[in-house]
């Protein structure tokens, strides 16, 4: 399935990224990484994200970058355009990482179970 263009979006010192980087790479998928924290996400990104990822899905709301934010920029990230800038001013609150193949989301976070049959 997984035979076109794959990019693992994430930061590299977050724990569920190097799990699923490392999985990949034993399992021989070919994938680019993009470092959002150092290559950052633009709104047409995200946007295109949020066509296949509900918003609640995107933004991680369980992290430390969304507990250190005040009650303001919680409640502006509650629509859409709201979270689009926040996401690009603390791209840590995306939940990570992001797997698009094609151009198309495809999973967040780790599981090696998702991954296998992503991948198989």
């Amino acid at each position: 399935m997984a035979a076109g263009k794959t990019v693992v979006y994430g930061i590299p010192n977050c724990d569920t990224v190097k799990k699923a980087r490392v999985w990949l790479e034993a399992h021989g998928v070919v994938f680019e990484f993009h470092d959002f924290k150092k290559a950052g996400v633009t709104a047409p990104l995200l946007k295109g994200w949020l066509k296949e990822v509900p918003l609640d899905t995107l933004v991680n709301r369980r992290g430390t970058t969304w507990r250190g934010l005040d009650d303001d920029a919680k409640a502006a990230a509650q629509n859409e355009a709201g979270a689009i800038a926040l996401m690009i001013e603390k791209p840590s609150v995306i939940k990570r990482p992001v797997v698009v193949v094609d151009g198309r989301v495809k999973t967040l976070g780790f599981s090696a179970d998702e991954y296998a049959a992503l991948f198989a």
